[in-house]
């Protein structure tokens, strides 16, 4: 498996940088105006792990989970404390955060996802890494029990309900969710005496499809 479901330690992850980015192919026409396409449906997010070491015990740590994972031979949970819940980042995760599907009557699994709205536009992220006890999940108005009215896959952020929701009925969802990556090097360089003062590794992330 060249995945591993283990999360980078949180406290060196937080102070990180990085966000998602895109992959848009610009042709200029001859007239001026231009034509724009992308082959990517969902973005891809990058991070610099270095800024968040602040001692030599950061980096020890670093560097055993870096050796652990064989480099960028095994990908990663990473929390992204700048998007990291389906809820606003000043409000508590609720059931009613994101609608993730609207039940026909016969479906009974449904993906996770979250939607970035601006004006009248989205786009809806698949979550594939919910973590383990945040995720809430209503129908309509009622607020369903893990374990008793559904069932939630960590590994692929699928729902299972026992039974299939009636139809038209609002399926809702909240969590808390790791991003999949990996390291995007097979070499991290170190420096006792430049950490100390001041300088840090650059330790390049990058998400990964799962």
């Amino acid at each position: 498996m060249s995945f591993h479901e283990v999360r980078f330690p949180a406290s060196l992850s937080f102070g990180s940088v990085g966000g998602p980015e895109r992959r848009t192919d610009v042709v200029t026409l001859a007239n001026g105006f231009e034509e724009r396409n992308t082959p990517w449906a969902h973005s891809r997010r990058r991070y610099d792990a270095g800024l968040g070491m602040r001692s030599l015990d950061d980096v020890e740590t670093l560097i055993a989970f870096f050796e652990a994972r064989r480099g960028q031979m095994f990908g990663f949970r990473w929390k992204d404390w700048s998007d990291f819940k389906s809820a606003r980042a000043s409000a508590e995760v609720a059931f009613g955060d994101q609608v993730i599907a609207v039940a026909d009557g016969h479906r009974s699994e449904f993906q996770l996802i979250k939607t970035y709205r601006s004006g009248g536009f989205s786009y809806a992220r698949p979550i594939l890494k919910p973590v383990a006890g945040t995720v809430r999940i209503g129908i309509e108005q009622d607020e369903m029990r893990e374990a008793v009215d559904f069932d939630v896959d960590l590994t692929t952020g699928r729902i299972v309900f026992r039974h299939p929701p009636a139809e038209t009925m609002e399926i809702t969802a909240g969590f808390e969710f790791d991003v999949p990556v990996r390291f995007d090097t097979d070499r991290i360089q170190t420096s006792v005496a430049s950490f100390q003062a001041g300088d840090v590794p650059n330790v390049p992330v990058v998400e990964v499809r799962v």
